[in-house]
């Protein structure tokens, strides 16, 4: 198997692959320590198996790292790590189309469990989800999955209008043309299902989106 392994933290890298290996047996891993340099390993890579992906990575807010990814490479099974292990946050990891949610102070033996679950086919969640799923609708849990679709630029431009700038406020801040701002925000309504930018904004607010004009838009 190939794995990759995205933490600032070597550590936590090193715990991982511990317990990857005891998982799958003899494995090639790949490190990282930003979504950047993530990116980067499996567009190189080609052909990957399953990624470790901690939620708080250098340059990214909240759920962008674990959609960076499921938008560049869709079919990759991507287990989110983290050491705040909130129901809420694991629900949302996984609406946002993560195949599962370890937290850092998880038994090894249970990570050993988790790893197989993902790959096998399956999704991994911790028991502490069960808490969760009321405080979510059908129709947030909806909406979580269609931002999960948008492409990374698309959700920047979301974020942007979260914020309440205008087409040309958010074409200055991305450096793109202000038509390429508009293409993107009838992709974003489309795929949120949304009929204006008003209720766009509305719904994504519980998201708790952050623009943040360092984030490469690329990503």
């Amino acid at each position: 198997m190939r794995i990759a392994i995205a933490d600032d933290h070597p550590m936590m890298r090193g715990a991982l692959i511990m317990a990857a290996a005891s998982c799958f047996g003899p494995a090639e891993f790949l490190e990282s320590s930003s979504i950047s340099e993530l990116l980067a390993q499996l567009r190189e890579a080609g052909t990957v198996d399953l990624v470790l992906l901690d939620l708080q990575m250098p340059g990214t807010d909240g759920f962008e790292g674990v959609c960076a990814v499921r938008a560049n490479f869709p079919g990759l099974p991507v287990v989110v790590t983290s050491a705040d292990d909130d129901p809420r946050l694991v629900f949302e990891a996984l609406s946002f189309g993560a195949a599962g949610f370890i937290g850092k102070s998880t038994p090894r033996h249970e990570v050993v469990r988790a790893l197989r679950q993902v790959a096998a086919g399956g999704v991994y969640a911790p028991v502490s989800l069960d808490r969760a799923a009321p405080q979510k609708s059908s129709a947030e849990i909806e909406f979580f999955q269609r931002v999960a679709t948008l492409t990374p630029q698309q959700r920047r431009v979301l974020e942007l209008l979260v914020t309440g700038k205008l087409n040309k406020e958010i074409a200055f801040e991305l450096d793109i043309a202000e038509t390429t701002v508009k293409a993107h925000v009838s992709s974003v309504l489309h795929k949120l299902k949304v009929y204006s930018r008003t209720q766009a904004v509305i719904m994504a607010q519980p998201l708790q989106l952050r623009a943040n004009a360092a984030h490469p838009a690329h990503l």
